[in-house]
């Protein structure tokens, strides 16, 4: 397997620990995260003033000469499926994708094959190039199995950095449409007492909480305040359904992107996913207030009734402003036909 070698001087005033001093200086062209960074200290591939480094808390100095030992990237063990893929844009280093209900993005013990990883090593074929050390897509966020929308994926390791970097500082524009129950509505009293939701300018629903894994299930997650991660989800209304309303369908933005956001925060404020197993639980609808028909429909949707709808970011290698849009699956719409 070939090698490459970068070698860089620490400049002045670096910060106290090693780990975060090589991150600082090291050159841009080497596309090295901080991630990839970590893992080559790990396996002794990082040596200062010649002496191999380990210790990410190590001490160094402005002056000290670093070289950093970069395997060319691996065939990793992923098997390319030729699964048909809704390919909204594509160039040499990303790759925007409408995902469909069902598929997983990416492999695991219970779903080893089948997923959009594996239609995105068949779909690049040799067009790929080493992220983090391995030939493998770069993945910088997901959606769930059962909801369906826009992904961005990276090709190149430089794009895999651009893109993680702006999801970190929660730059990317993202919106979703969720079908929920009932209407989240400022004058509705019984949100005033919703630790955590508030409104904003026209009706605009403001929900900031923590979220963290459940501590009885841990295949959940649950709102908290006083651990976890921070989170913040805005909605507002753009449909209501029956007389009176029984089912709204809102638009959610995201200001932070944690696991099953939306869904946990839109039943923290009462207004669960029609379709939610996990978090929005079935409710009763107003015979009177919608058709048997709708109401057959609502009961009958078997997946969370959330679509990744729009996606915007800033381009990782050209720096245009670039911005996708996927129309309701037609699951969804069908279900907004009835009602």
């Amino acid at each position: 397997m070939s090698v490459t070698t970068v070698a860089f001087v620490i400049a002045d005033n670096p910060p106290k620990r090693l780990d975060k001093a090589i991150a600082r200086d090291v050159p841009e062209e080497a596309t090295l995260s901080r991630s990839r960074l970590a893992k080559l200290l790990a396996e002794g591939a990082i040596t200062v003033n010649g002496v191999v480094a380990t210790d990410q808390t190590g001490k160094i100095a402005a002056g000290d000469r670093v070289e950093i030992t970069v395997e060319q990237a691996a065939e990793v063990e992923i098997i390319a499926e030729d699964i048909p893929l809704e390919v909204i844009y594509e160039d040499d280093d990303l790759i925007v994708i409408n995902k469909p209900v069902g598929m997983v993005v990416h492999p695991a013990p219970g779903s080893p094959s089948g997923t959009l990883v594996n239609a995105l090593m068949y779909h690049f074929g040799e067009n790929l190039s080493g992220i983090g050390g391995e030939k493998r897509p770069g993945i910088v966020h997901r959606i769930d199995k059962d909801t369906s929308g826009l992904l961005v994926v990276a090709k190149s390791d430089k794009a895999h950095q651009g893109l993680a970097k702006q999801f970190e500082k929660h730059t990317v524009e993202r919106k979703y449409y969720a079908l929920v129950y009932g209407m989240p509505d400022i004058m509705d009293p019984r949100l005033r007492g919703v630790k955590g939701v508030s409104f904003e300018g026209s009706n605009v629903m403001r929900i900031t909480t923590m979220l963290g894994r459940h501590k009885a299930d841990r295949q959940k997650q649950a709102v908290s305040f006083s651990e976890g991660r921070h989170a913040i989800t805005r909605a507002r209304v753009v449909e209501m359904y029956g007389t009176p309303v029984q089912l709204s369908l809102v638009e959610c933005w995201l200001e932070t992107g944690r696991t099953h956001q939306i869904r946990v925060h839109m039943a923290h404020a009462g207004h669960g996913l029609v379709g939610d197993q996990t978090y929005g639980g079935r409710r009763k609808l107003n015979h009177k207030a919608l058709s048997e028909a709708a109401r057959d429909a609502v009961a009958a949707f078997p997946r969370q009734a959330l679509h990744a709808a729009v996606l915007g970011f800033v381009h990782p290698v050209t720096g245009e402003d670039m911005l996708f849009e996927a129309p309701l699956p037609e699951d969804m719409q069908d279900l907004l036909d009835h009602l």
